[in-house]
């Protein structure tokens, strides 16, 4: 089963960053947040991986062009330019199709242009911004379960700020991460083929037209997710998910 996964915006609020590379290769912990993703899908046993690229994707391609020697020691005869890696087997065993879907064009038509990479069967669909210790197995299941075209994963916002419950001008309780109370879209989907069909044209975005005719017509489903999830759209955001890493607490770290 594949998952395709959405890396072709231009991460504007985090434009330190993404002046120069793509959103998706921007580093965590070592490791661009992309990579941290697709280590999430293969340790659930999933290692087929569709990539929509858009802006500065060639950054994207050059990447997985180099993994496997940069990934490993090698041998360099510089007088022929030979090179021999020394792969101890450890490198991933992914198969990554990296997919031209335009520069310019929305969520819903990058989706609708990776239709023929994917097949005709049930695929995962994420973003490339958002790392979460969501079970995808789970997920999967609850998704064969009620034979709908489309799952998305709900999860609570993340805090941003400590609250303050006050009496008149007395803070009587302070809460330094509270949970939101409502459920948002954690951009974790399991999808059917028919989805194609909701979506008319690279103008499209994915969370207005097609997932509100999917809601209207009874075709969307929500798995609830309570665990950790924490999307990459600010510096904040990053310095976050750094610190973590850092401090070996990273919850979306499933794998060993």
């Amino acid at each position: 089963m594949k998952a395709a996964i959405l890396a072709g915006g231009r991460g504007t609020r985090l434009a330190e960053e993404t002046a120069v590379r793509p959103k998706p290769m921007v580093d965590i912990g070592g490791g661009p947040i992309l990579w941290h993703i697709m280590r999430h899908y293969d340790h659930f046993g999933f290692k087929e991986f569709v990539i929509a690229l858009g802006y500065k994707g060639d950054d994207i391609k050059r990447y997985f062009a180099e993994y496997h020697g940069l990934a490993h020691s090698m041998r360099v005869r510089l007088r022929t330019g030979e090179m021999e890696v020394h792969d101890d087997g450890n490198t991933e065993d992914w198969t990554v199709d990296l997919i031209e879907t335009g520069k310019w064009t929305n969520t819903g038509g990058r989706i609708k242009r990776l239709a023929p990479y994917l097949g005709n069967e049930t695929f995962f669909l994420t973003w490339g911004d958002g790392v979460s210790d969501v079970d995808l197995r789970a997920l999967l299941e609850f998704h064969r379960s009620h034979g709908k075209l489309v799952t998305v994963t709900a999860v609570h916002p993340p805090p941003r700020f400590g609250q303050l419950i006050l009496e008149g001008d007395q803070v009587v309780e302070f809460t330094e991460k509270p949970i939101g109370s409502g459920w948002i879209n954690g951009a974790f989907f399991v999808c059917e083929p028919g989805v194609f069909d909701y979506v008319e044209g690279d103008s499209t975005q994915w969370e207005r037209e097609p997932m509100e005719k999917l809601a209207v017509d009874g075709e969307l489903m929500a798995y609830r997710h309570t665990g950790f999830w924490q999307p990459m759209d600010t510096v904040r955001d990053r310095t976050h998910l750094n610190r973590l890493w850092e401090d070996g607490s990273a919850p979306w770290k499933l794998w060993s």
